[in-house]
């Protein structure tokens, strides 16, 4: 997770401008408590909610591994971890097929659609997708937008761990269990900005990230099986469904209304 950093630089999301800087944070602390909220309504485990919303809100399977890392141990919590990384996987790879044919119809110009791709798609690689499938103007906006976004994960991680600290059930702030691979990943994020890193390295580091998170999801894999995730039910496939509804009302509505 902390070579995740090397995906981007201070420069980078500076670049964005004061509206991006405000806009994604507001974005993603809000759709995190909403979603968490509808997760609560629809009587789904907390955690569970908790561990989907911040999937849907920042970075998809990355945002899934990285936050499970610091949430308390709960019945079949490698099981609703895979099942919140394959639905998060799945819409991802829907919305780059759909949100550039959507936002279209709703005559966005090419810089908004990269500001609503960039916010709504889950994954990184399905962002770059769907971003320069519209135009380079897009992928451009739409990949610095989902790199703010990821840069959000150590935060919203730290900030997790450390209102869980006096959980008589969880000890995720304690040892081992504190996530320094979030420190870890601002340290990344500064090494990568200074401009000393040559670019082959840094790019090579950052592919390097991807084939950590295969195997971290292999991993998962191996510990749960396809009978266990179908015991889920259509009604956790609803809530990450209605969560990822909930982020991409919130940034249309931004948008649509010149908040950025």
């Amino acid at each position: 997770m902390a070579l995740l950093g090397f995906r981007v630089t201070l420069d980078q999301i500076l670049g964005l401008g004061a509206s991006a800087l405000l806009f994604i944070p507001i974005l993603v602390i809000l759709s995190i408590a909403l979603s968490w909220g509808i997760a609560k309504l629809m009587g789904r485990q907390h955690l569970f909610g908790l561990l989907s919303a911040c999937a849907v809100a920042i970075c998809g399977a990355s945002a899934a591994l990285a936050v499970a890392s610091v949430l308390p141990h709960w019945k079949d919590k490698h099981r609703d971890t895979l099942f919140t990384v394959v639905c998060v996987t799945a819409l991802s790879t829907f919305a780059m097929i759909a949100y550039p044919i959507l936002f279209s119809m709703l005559d966005f110009t090419e810089a908004e659609m990269g500001i609503l791709i960039g916010s709504t798609i889950h994954d990184v690689a399905q962002v770059v997708g769907a971003g320069y499938a519209v135009s380079n103007e897009t992928g451009d906006v739409a990949t610095f937008i989902k790199l703010l976004r990821i840069s959000m994960l150590p935060i919203v991680v730290v900030v997790i761990a450390l209102l869980l600290k006096n959980d008589k059930e969880s000890s995720t702030i304690n040892g081992k269990a504190f996530p320094w691979f979030a420190l870890a990943f601002a340290v990344c994020l500064l090494v990568n900005s200074t401009g000393f890193i040559p670019e082959v390295l840094s790019q090579f580091l950052s592919s390097v990230s991807q084939w950590f998170l295969v195997f971290a999801i292999a991993g998962l894999g191996v510990s749960t099986s396809l009978k266990s995730m179908m015991e889920l039910g259509g009604k956790s496939i609803a809530l990450i469904v209605l969560q990822t509804i909930v982020l991409l009302a919130i940034a249309v509505l931004a948008v649509s209304t010149d908040y950025i």
